[in-house]
């Protein structure tokens, strides 16, 4: 049933014609034959998910009302509170806690019947492009195990890739759904800022994180919840359904194309973006030349910031209130600085360091705020060129998947996989990865669409015009 995405699986179950006890069990079969070789989940809940399918079934064959996933197997990025299963984010330091509440997200999950499976790995405290910094367990890419899935949502790119869940929950700061699901050929979606809610999300870069989906086709999560202060109210930025209007291409599209960019991204690579974009024009689509003065400082920009909220964020695992605590500590300053130094890894030190420096004082003005202004600049650009087309396309990644261990010890070469996707972070609009070819390595290339803010609608409809003229999505790794 992995041939299925989970629009079809979600009418099939509700017609009856397939079991959510069935597509459940069709999932661990696939996780006790791949997981063993791709590592994408930290913790999985068979007992509870079939009993969660059972129940399911039970009440669609007595005709009861069910929720929007109802039935669906689906899978979260191991950095969002559930009160079933330890919460680690991939770290040492928080790799015995149990959540005392479930994050939002979670409660609209099972709100909506969803069959939560496991969940997935992830860079720790989903900091990384490659899943490489998770302390607890390695993934590898379902398309080739010798190449990292791409970060710091990579579990959940490559459970979906691999056919271990029908859809998956990540966490975007700086590309982190977009580029591994460019990486593993799947469909990731980082909305506006603000449009999903983040309570319950362990926070790297406050300002900068942003829940979405991962699926092998276009889907999506949203609404405003009252607990979390960046949330937008629904009277601002109403909900629409997204799906409502998925067929209906959009008319007079004009999509922004950015001349200073070319060059940028492996020949293999700018090929596939030029073959969607004709694709595009095809459909009738107007090819618009766009002005982004300032997209190449969006890197120095986003490192800046979001390292300095991480410091920030990350001062609470003290060693005390939760968390892992040292057991060689004599004195309080001990319990404290042994604790973060045994339970943080080598890539969360680097940028609590990073971060601190740039907050302290006498560097403030000269680096964080600095960083800020360009923020802002950033965020102009898109609104200039917003005025001019409806959407912008440009890769996801300079590369596809790179080998495992390729780029670990070099951090800037590392950082540099998120070049084109931060800046939509930066100015809080949405974006979404879709697979647009494969290289001659076989491996998946995506295709990177953004919008004005809360457009998440016209972004799906977009992004949906290209999936229903090409069959990349259907192609499924061979492992």
């Amino acid at each position: 049933m992995e041939e299925f995405n989970v629009r079809q699986l979600r009418e099939k179950i509700a017609a009856g014609e397939v079991s959510s006890v069935e597509a459940t069990k069709g999932v661990f079969a696939r996780m006790d034959r791949l997981e063993p070789v791709v590592g994408a989940y930290i913790s999985t809940f068979r007992a509870a998910a079939l009993g969660k399918a059972a129940e399911v079934d039970k009440r669609i064959a007595a005709g009861e009302p069910v929720g929007a996933l109802a039935g669906v197997p689906v899978a979260v990025k191991d950095n969002m509170c559930t009160t079933f299963g330890a919460t680690t984010c991939g770290s040492k330091i928080l790799e015995n806690f149990c959540a005392p509440y479930n994050a939002t997200v979670v409660e609209k999950l099972l709100a909506a019947d969803a069959v939560i499976v496991g969940k997935t790995n992830l860079d720790e405290f989903a900091m990384g492009s490659s899943t490489e910094n998770s302390a607890l367990k390695r993934t590898v890419n379902p398309w080739d195990v010798s190449r990292v899935p791409g970060g710091s949502s990579g579990g959940s790119t490559a459970a979906v890739a691999a056919g271990m869940c029908y859809a998956a929950l990540g966490s975007d700061t700086g590309g982190s759904i977009r580029q591994p699901a460019s990486f593993c050929g799947v469909v990731g979606l980082k909305p506006t800022y603000g449009r999903v809610s983040r309570y319950g999300l362990v926070a790297y870069g406050s300002s900068l994180d942003q829940i979405g989906p991962v699926a092998r086709t276009v889907d999506d999560i949203a609404g405003h919840d009252p607990a979390d202060s960046t949330s937008v109210d629904e009277k601002t930025a109403p909900v629409c359904d997204y799906l409502d209007k998925l067929d209906e291409p959009v008319g007079g599209l004009k999509i922004g194309i950015v001349p200073e960019l070319n060059g940028g991204a492996d020949e293999e690579v700018q090929k596939a973006l030029n073959d969607a974009l004709d694709v595009y024009k095809t459909l009738g689509a107007e090819l618009v030349e766009i002005k982004m003065p300032h997209f190449g400082y969006a890197i120095a920009a986003y490192y800046m910031i979001a390292t300095a909220e991480a410091s920030s964020n990350l001062a609470r695992y003290d060693g005390v209130h939760y968390g892992h605590r040292t057991k060689r500590a004599n004195d309080y300053v001990e319990v404290y600085t042994k604790s973060r130094a045994e339970g943080f890894g080598k890539e969360v030190k680097r940028r609590i360091m990073l971060g601190t420096y740039a907050l302290s004082s006498g560097y403030y003005d000269a680096y964080y705020l600095k960083a800020l202004k360009v923020r802002n600049l950033i965020r102009a650009d898109f609104t200039d060129a917003f005025e001019k087309c409806g959407c912008v396309m440009m890769p996801v990644s300079p590369t596809t998947a790179f080998k495992t261990g390729e780029k670990v010890d070099d951090p800037l070469t590392m950082y540099l996989s998120d070049v084109y996707t931060i800046a939509a972070n930066l100015a809080g609009v949405p974006a979404v990865s879709i697979p647009c070819g494969f290289d001659s390595d076989n491996l998946p290339i995506g295709l990177q669409i953004l919008s004005p803010v809360f457009e998440e609608q016209k972004l799906l409809r977009i992004a949906y015009m290209y999936e229903k003229e090409t069959n990349w999505n259907k192609r499924e790794p061979r492992i």
